[in-house]
């Protein structure tokens, strides 16, 4: 953290990166923002803005400042509607549909989008920085459609209601309720502000809503993750399975480094059962076996996702650009969210087969065939009345529904790049609809992922109560996952819906108040 913050719970823009951990934070308020106050950062953004004004007394022409937009740049704008310009294109990119943006996905977009606008080569002036930065310490919040962009010219109609709330136009969320911007901004005593000629293209012509959900997403996959290892090894247990697979020697002779941390968690958790158990199998299915390897290999592609998503946050991905030092004006294609769309399609991918993985633990457990003596469907129910239970018979089925929903999702959409405006955006990314997927795979997978900690929940502890394990054997930390459990749902020994506690636990993983516990 830098000099003039020096609080590691507030974030400072135009000092601090902006990492996708601190991107979360700041998206759940759990760290404070505001704009640097050095004289140095103020005086690069204000540079900035001198920069489009010198060109346009000297040349009279940039792209979006003295042109039409994309295909129309060859329509030259007269110097009289320059300043009316900006208004238009947050205007009629207000064709936004969808879902609306959730506050946290809001704030978000709002940090990524200031991060870019404060390093100096966007060309705005710092009454804009201000504003946005005043948007997001104040949580006023753009209510932002979620579907509309292809990722290239960056998140134009998204975006487009940022910059039509910064001047009061769009509707945003402001303590508790929707109102027009203008009304939030004289609550809290804000001035009006204008766009100027380049600011509207310099707020919407970027990569700033994939970027910020696509870190959300990367910050949740963290979690799954972990939540995947943990219940293996809980898995492993329920099953009475054999923890010699996680030997550490195995793992030196195949060294991927994210694969030999996830052995190293099972077997962990796994160090008591090993001295106390005889495995009924030589060899476990590979459900549990491979679970290092399936797991592993998200762990491996971890440490490049996260550096190529925190380049792009930190970095100018408008277009034009203005060199800092020199004010020439570069024309380029940084907008393009192909980086972007990488990182999501590749979490996609591995996130999914967190779910095929845990989907098969689960069926496992539930089936006598091969669950090593559990009764039917992890059912608690004894004597006359197991004819009537049927414990988790139904939630397999709906893991194995959101399994395959979540399979579904993995198509890579950056192949399915769209011509689009008169062929000037010809070829585009879909980052953003990329990123949108990634967080909607996510939250299915936390779905199986509920499911799973309450099954093999219930396989521990019906172990524990016919005495084929004992606290001993299943060790403390599995001991107080299962307490953690505990807090949401109770022992099955009587069916009972189920789905309240299911929302809940799919919440608290995805939103991170239930990973207490698993191992670093």
């Amino acid at each position: 953290m830098a000099a003039d913050s020096g609080d590691v719970r507030e974030f400072v823009f135009g000092i601090d990166e902006l990492d996708t951990t601190s991107l979360e934070d700041i998206a759940f308020r759990r760290k404070s923002t505001r704009l640097s106050h050095d004289p140095a950062v103020l005086d690069v953004i204000n540079r900035s803005a001198g920069h489009v004004q010198n060109t346009l007394d000297k040349s009279g022409k940039i792209y979006g400042v003295t042109t039409g937009y994309g295909d129309s740049v060859i329509h030259e704008v007269a110097p009289e509607l320059v300043a009316e310009l900006p208004l238009h294109l947050s205007r009629f990119h207000g064709c936004g549909l969808g879902r609306m943006l959730t506050p946290e996905e809001t704030r978000a977009t709002l940090a990524v989008r200031l991060v870019t606008l404060v390093r100096g080569w966007s060309g705005v002036s710092l009454e804009l920085v201000e504003r946005l930065a005043d948007m997001l310490r104040l949580d006023i919040l753009p209510l932002i459609p979620a579907e509309g962009s292809v990722g290239a010219s960056g998140d134009l109609t998204p975006l487009s209601y940022i910059a039509g709330a910064a001047i009061g136009e769009r509707d945003v969320l402001h303590r508790g309720e929707v109102k027009l911007a203008h009304k939030a901004f004289k609550e809290e005593g804000l001035p009006q502000v204008t766009l100027k000629p380049k600011e509207a293209l310099a707020i919407m012509n970027g990569t700033s809503v994939m970027s910020a959900l696509a870190g959300l997403a990367l910050e949740q996959a963290t979690r799954l993750s972990k939540a995947a290892t943990r219940l293996t090894s809980m898995c492993c247990l329920g099953l009475l399975g054999n923890p010699l697979h996680f030997d550490q020697r195995l793992f030196d002779a195949k060294p991927h480094p994210g694969q030999a941390r996830i052995a190293t968690r099972i077997r962990g958790d796994l160090a008591a059962l090993k001295n106390a158990h005889q495995a009924l199998r030589m060899q476990d299915r590979y459900s549990l076996r491979c679970a290092p390897h399936v797991i592993g290999v998200l762990e491996d592609a971890m440490p490049s996702l996260r550096t190529t998503l925190t380049t792009e946050i930190n970095s100018s991905n408008d277009n034009p650009l203005f060199d800092p030092v020199t004010g020439d004006v570069l024309h380029g294609g940084h907008f393009y969210g192909g980086h972007v769309c990488h990182v999501a399609d590749t979490l996609k991918v591995q996130i999914a087969n967190l779910a095929d993985l845990m989907d098969r633990q689960l069926a496992t457990l539930v089936d006598t065939r091969f669950s090593n003596g559990l009764p039917p469907n992890l059912s608690g129910a004894t004597g006359k009345r197991a004819a009537i239970n049927h414990g988790f018979k139904a939630v397999q089925i709906g893991v194995s529904a959101w399994t395959a929903e979540a399979c579904k999702l993995t198509m890579p959409a950056s192949v399915f790049s769209r011509s689009t405006e008169c062929h000037n955006q010809d070829k585009v990314s879909m980052g953003t609809i990329a990123a949108r997927d990634a967080l909607r795979l996510n939250e299915l997978v936390a779905q199986v992922a509920a499911a799973h900690f309450m099954a093999c929940s219930q396989a521990i502890e019906l172990r524990l109560n016919h005495d084929e394990l004992t606290d001993e054997m299943v060790g403390e930390p599995i001991l107080a996952q299962v307490e953690q459990v505990r807090q949401f749902t109770s022992f099955l020994d009587e069916d009972r819906p189920m789905d309240t506690a299911l929302r809940a636990l799919t919440t608290a993983l995805l939103d991170g108040t239930f990973n207490a516990g698993f191992p670093a």
